[in-house]
């Protein structure tokens, strides 16, 4: 038995284990890998500008006015971006408005002040606001059903869809609920003038 203990231990002892790691090659690959999300980092880049350029024709956004009337509600919460108005994937770039951000909405009887720390706010009159809802997405956010405030205007000749999330979700029923009244109102104000 020491005779077959002593053959295992000296056989054990001749065996060399093999190298664990090639550095070169690990290396190699890290190199490689980092040059790959590069290279899609700088396409999803030129992407984004190029959608820019496509939307050049956009307006330029409209400012606050400097007396917008007494304030109908607050909001405070998450501007999630815009997109052509009926198609939730098709985002607007261009003027700023894909730049997704913190935002403080105020509507008053001029129309809906979006300001957003950190990017470009703007102003929708209310002569162009069309209709407001719930919806579970826009494009690159989806969030459960009704999760979501999608205010819909006129800018230029488009019609576009701006998504926002209130930090408090309950507060999203009252806001479609007075915009709608409000644009309802202006229609046959619009219509009874006529």
């Amino acid at each position: 038995m020491t005779t077959l203990h002593l053959l295992a231990t000296s056989s054990a002892a001749e065996q060399k284990s093999a190298e664990v790691t090639d550095w070169a090659a690990r290396i190699g690959w890290l190199v490689g890998l980092a040059l790959f999300v590069a290279l899609v980092y700088w396409l999803m880049r030129e992407g984004w500008k190029w959608r820019g350029t496509l939307q050049g024709d956009l307006p330029e956004l409209h400012e606050a006015p400097a007396e917008p009337g007494p304030v109908r509600l607050t909001l405070s919460g998450r501007y999630h971006g815009s997109t052509t108005a009926g198609q939730w994937l098709d985002r607007i770039v261009a003027r700023g408005l894909g730049t997704r951000s913190r935002v403080e909405l105020t509507l008053t009887d001029a129309g809906l002040d979006v300001v957003r720390p950190g990017a470009a706010d703007f102003f929708v009159p209310a002569a162009q606001l069309r209709e407001a809802r719930l919806d579970k997405g826009i494009a690159g956010k989806v969030l459960t059903e009704g999760g979501l405030l999608v205010v819909t205007w006129e800018h230029g000749d488009r019609l576009l869809d701006s998504g926002f999330r209130s930090d408090h979700a309950a507060e999203h029923n009252e806001w479609v609920d007075t915009l709608n009244q409000m644009i309802n109102k202006d229609s046959t104000k619009t219509e009874g003038a006529r």
